[in-house]
């Protein structure tokens, strides 16, 4: 249970990316208030969490109800979650882990962006709805595995809540290179895990002859 939780705490760290977040949303509401920026904080948040939870939740019935098997969701996920880690080793911007550039001119013009684009996709976006799936499938029928992928998520978004809460401290402890160092840190580590995932896929598939 103990090897299950550092693995999800560290695939919902690089998928969710709460510094990534927090230095987004700092933009994002440099001209508010410290309340609205609180408030907005909070419900994003919020609205993030019930979205991972249900996906982390339902995920697994509703790909068995498609005739999605779990090799093809570990494969496929394995995949998704490898080209994420990539663009976080090289610093790029594709979308699964952040805003694109078109979200971000968007989210310029709303009064409100606790829904859209902090809620979703900057914090609920593809890489971490698609790690919820895939650690809870993984974890399969066993309660304190599932427990523990479930906790590793909530305490992931609390510390996406403080960091977001604490934004303006943290980048300037940080800097835009201390944050890109330690992207590129987690980068490292969710490919190794997405390549696993590929691997653990490929054998369970019966593809490949034991």
């Amino acid at each position: 249970m103990r090897e299950t939780a550092v693995i999800a705490l560290t695939t919902f760290f690089a998928t969710v990316g709460p510094f990534d977040v927090a230095a987004v949303f700092a933009a994002l509401t440099a001209k508010a208030p410290p309340a609205t920026r609180r408030s907005v904080a909070l419900r994003g948040t919020t609205i993030a969490t019930v979205i991972l939870v249900l996906f982390a939740l339902i995920g697994r019935p509703l790909l068995a109800a498609l005739g999605i098997s779990l090799a093809a969701l570990r494969a496929s996920g394995g995949i998704l979650l490898l080209l994420m880690g990539i663009d976080m080793v090289f610093a790029r911007s594709s979308g699964g882990i952040s805003t694109t550039d078109e979200e971000e001119r968007e989210a310029a013009t709303r009064p409100d962006i606790a829904v859209f684009p902090l809620a979703t996709p900057l914090i609920a976006g593809p890489g971490a709805m698609g790690a919820s799936i895939l650690l809870m499938a993984d974890a399969g029928a066993d309660l304190g595995r599932r427990a523990a992928v479930l906790g590793a998520l909530l305490f992931t978004l609390l510390v996406t809540l403080a960091a977001m809460l604490l934004a303006t401290r943290l980048l300037r402890l940080l800097g835009l290179t201390g944050l890109h160092v330690l992207t590129r840190v987690l980068g490292v580590l969710l490919c190794a895990l997405a390549v696993q995932y590929v691997f653990d896929g490929i054998a369970r598939s019966g593809l490949v002859g034991g």
